[in-house]
């Protein structure tokens, strides 16, 4: 397929013996001295490949195949000052690895605890959604390349939570399904779907096989790897981090309602009711982005 994300015109995957070798200094001096970190991009409805903050390849179909080789443990936190300029990346002002506490390499926190952070009060941030973001990274193959490299998938909240209807699954509803039938995300390819339905950018699962034994212990290998551990590993060094994702107010959300433990919402023109707790739109909330 002419958009697939493979290296070579003809769909041949790269050989598995070039797969653990180090790059040559003729290499690294062609790539500028940027890092080789591999990461998917769904910026624009369309995935893209970027190695070193580089757009190297994309796919514009709406689904592609992926198998999850591991994921950070934990969905964490970023919190950005301002508006967003195009063209614009920088680390974010706050931010946390475990989503509870801001992390100690964070110069300024907002609060001491996420939960009851004001940035974290629905309409801190454009509209009615929330200031500071969800966020979940995932270490995935391309199905067409199992054996290659390992690259960063990172998720917003709309993508991570909540219940779907139809086969389309947000993140945590779909390792659910998989466990329910005694299965492993790394024991499946894995159909990344963006939902046409949603006004907003949103990703979403569901299996399309089971793999072979011995690409399971391929998975397994590879998610165990440096390279996947740095990529579900959220951390900002220095100032501005080249692939940073959008700011907070960049892709807005309807859903939202404070949680009856969060601090109290900040005074808003609009006389409307609050949510009603028992609806499902305010149990959603806490999973808005």
């Amino acid at each position: 397929m002419a958009n697939e994300m493979g290296l070579f015109t003809t769909g041949a995957a790269v050989p598995a013996h070039f797969a653990k070798r180090e790059l040559s200094a003729t290499t690294k001096a062609l790539m500028g001295g940027a890092s080789d970190a591999r990461r998917i991009s769904v910026k624009g409805g369309i995935f893209r490949l970027l190695v070193g903050g580089q757009e190297v390849a994309k796919n514009e179909d709406r689904a592609m195949n992926i198998i999850i080789a591991a994921a950070a443990p934990n969905t964490s936190r970023q919190y950005y000052t301002g508006t967003y300029q195009e063209g614009v990346v920088a680390a974010p002002d706050c931010w946390s690895s475990d989503g509870e506490v801001p992390n100690v390499a964070v110069k300024e926190p907002k609060h001491t605890n996420c939960k009851t952070c004001s940035m974290n009060i629905a309409g801190s941030g454009q509209g009615t959604s929330r200031a500071c973001r969800f966020n979940h990274r995932l270490a995935v193959l391309l199905e067409n390349d199992m054996h290659g490299d390992v690259y960063e998938l990172s998720l917003a909240a709309t993508s991570i939570f909540g219940k779907g209807e139809n086969g389309k699954m947000p993140l945590f509803q779909y390792a659910k399904q998989l466990a329910g039938h005694g299965m492993n995300v790394t024991d499946v390819v894995t159909e990344l779907r963006f939902d046409t339905d949603s006004a907003t950018p949103k990703m979403i699962f569901r299996a399309v096989r089971p793999l072979e034994l011995a690409d399971i212990d391929t998975v397994l290998s590879k998610g165990s790897s440096v390279e996947a551990i740095q990529a579900i590993t959220t951390s900002y060094s220095g100032a501005v981090k080249e692939d940073t994702p959008a700011p907070s107010g960049f892709i807005p959300t309807a859903i939202a309602a404070p949680e009856s433990d969060e601090p109290v919402v900040r005074e808003k023109k609009s006389s409307a009711k609050p949510a009603d707790p028992t609806d499902l739109a305010s149990t959603l909330a806490e999973w808005a982005d």
